[in-house]
């Protein structure tokens, strides 16, 4: 339960301290005075989202703190996974610098908003009229029902196996439209395939087609500078090699008298060994300058060919050829592979599609079973909150789609006179009567989860008199088992309450001050006189707040 409440420098809050007691406390005070203030603030060490706006003097920080009697709560479990020292009483603080920097605390230990709102989950539930509208959601009436049932590991089992399918079915969608890009692509890739493997992309071939061009494109040049050198060599008049040994022979006649002349014609010996071994090569040369008419044509369609591809494909060379060529063998096979993992994925997804089923069935069983029991005990409640007539039934439908929350449409039916078919209750109810429906809801799921401490925010709009005063006194009756604050306008629930706090405003010459106080007896008379008759209190209104009081 909530046993204290300090904030400082939020909204018309400069300064104030409140302890609370157990079983039900109306919160009172005129229209503006600043009650949905506190809650505001309490909300802040619930894990709420800060303004800077809520920072009454912007100077200074603002600072809300609440102290939980957390004896009686079996939470050993989250502050040991959160590395939180375990208090009987626990504090939980939240700071606001000027400069909108946030920090928050759990027994002085720094925390994240996240494990503020997780542990507030387990401490404080708060109900405003803007919750009494959801009730005609069907979201909500899930919601409603699921919290009755209070099963949340069927839920939270049912969601593994959901985000799994979800995963499992993301992943095929992908695999799938791979596939279809690709098929899209195929006709495409195999034909650029088949246009590489016509070819020959070996590196090595395509260095000696060039060659081989360069030389038929110069081969008369060749062919004629090659005859020529032989022509000169060994042929006509006067070759150099019939020159070159004749001189050998002369050098021979006169090495007798002249000894360097045989020195020289060994030497001219040599010079005639080395020509004829040029001719020769030459001469075998000039036989492989002969070629067919064709190949030239042959060759130069082959580099063309190749060319235009290295153009086509934006490649440099041969190697970007086969680079293209691998990379296009690589994706075709793909589509085989793809073929596969589709397959697998495809059986992998009706396994998830029967977990999934599975566990939504469990779901189902449980809020079919259940509803039965909180439509029973919601008809109970209605009589003593001044329905008599009324009729009030859960409806559970199953969707043919999974979603987060199972494949279960929960509606709530109502009818407020007899002789009237229910029907949905955001058609069927008033502003009035789904107050006091929510109100009967709450008592029963509080009652089932167990939460210590029941907030309601103006839950009594469009109740009022003896209606009122059931209302109160249901609250009452709550207050016995948690921790009931009411912020309420109204006298008969504030005169159900075992405690009475009351809102107002002070100012001086610069600014206006939201104060609380806990009011004594003869003061709660007066309190609710005042709330009798907005005019003046008399002996009448303060003889009518008694009654109330004494109820």
């Amino acid at each position: 339960m909530l046993k204290s409440l300090l904030v400082q420098n939020y909204a018309l809050i400069d300064h104030l301290e409140i302890d609370f007691s157990v079983g039900f406390t109306a919160i009172t005070g005129e229209t503006g005075a600043g009650k949905s203030i506190l809650l505001g603030a309490l909300g802040l060490i619930l894990g709420n989202r800060a303004d800077l706006n809520v920072l009454k003097d912007t100077n200074q920080k603002c600072l809300v703190e609440g102290v939980f009697d957390t004896s009686h709560l079996n939470l050993d479990t989250f502050f040991k996974e959160n590395d939180l020292d375990l208090e009987p009483a626990t504090t939980i603080r939240r700071e606001i610098s000027a400069s909108g920097k946030s920090r928050a605390f759990i027994n002085d230990t720094p925390v994240n908003l996240q494990q503020l709102k997780d542990l507030g989950f387990f401490l404080v539930d708060i109900h405003s009229q803007h919750e009494t509208l959801q009730l005609g959601e069907a979201a909500f009436q899930l919601e409603v029902l699921d919290s009755f049932i209070h099963r949340s590991e069927l839920l939270a089992a049912y969601l593994r196996e959901y985000v799994n399918y979800k995963e499992v079915t993301s992943h095929l969608e992908q695999l799938q439209h791979q596939r279809n890009e690709l098929r899209r692509q195929e006709d495409l890739l195999r034909f650029q395939y088949e246009e590489l493997s016509g070819v020959d992309l070996n590196s090595d071939n395509f260095d000696q087609l060039e060659e081989r061009l360069r030389f038929l494109n110069h081969a008369e040049e060749i062919k004629n500078t090659l005859a020529l050198a032989t022509a000169l060599l060994d042929e006509g008049q006067n070759p150099v090699i019939e020159s070159l040994q004749q001189i050998v022979r002369s050098m021979d006649k006169i090495k007798n008298v002249f000894p360097a002349a045989e020195s020289q014609s060994q030497r001219f010996q040599s010079v005639i060994i080395e020509v004829k071994d040029v001719l020769s090569e030459i001469q075998a040369q000039l036989l492989d300058t002969e070629f067919s008419p064709g190949e030239w044509e042959m060759l130069t369609q082959k580099m063309d060919a190749l060319n235009k591809l290295m153009f086509k494909h934006h490649v440099k060379d041969m190697q970007g050829l086969q680079q293209l060529k691998a990379s296009i063998d690589q994706q075709l096979a793909g589509v085989e592979k793809l073929e596969e993992d589709i397959l697998q994925a495809e059986k992998r997804l009706s396994l998830s599609r029967l977990g999934v089923r599975a566990k939504a069935n469990e779901l189902n069983d449980e809020r079919t079973k259940h509803a039965v029991l909180f439509s029973r005990q919601v008809q109970e409640l209605l009589p003593s909150l001044g329905m008599k007539e009324a009729v009030f039934a859960a409806k559970v439908e199953r969707l043919s789609v999974f979603n987060e929350k199972g494949n279960d449409k929960v509606t709530f039916w109502f009818s407020a006179n007899k002789g009237v078919a229910p029907g949905e209750i955001s058609r069927m109810a008033s502003g009035g009567e789904l107050s006091r429906l929510m109100l009967a809801v709450k008592t029963l799921i509080t009652k089932e989860q167990m939460l210590p401490t029941v907030i309601f925010d103006e839950i009594d709009s469009g109740v009022s008199g003896d209606i009122a005063g059931r209302v109160g006194l249901m609250m009452k009756q709550m207050g016995a088992h948690h921790q009931v604050i009411s912020i309420s306008h109204l006298p008969q629930i504030a005169a159900a309450a075992g405690c009475q706090l009351k809102v107002y405003k002070t100012t001086d010459t610069q600014n206006t001050f939201t104060r609380i106080k806990t009011l004594s007896q003869p003061e709660r008379v007066d309190e609710i006189a005042q709330m009798i008759s907005s005019e003046r209190i008399t002996d009448a209104t303060r003889q009518a707040a008694r009654e109330l009081l004494n109820g």
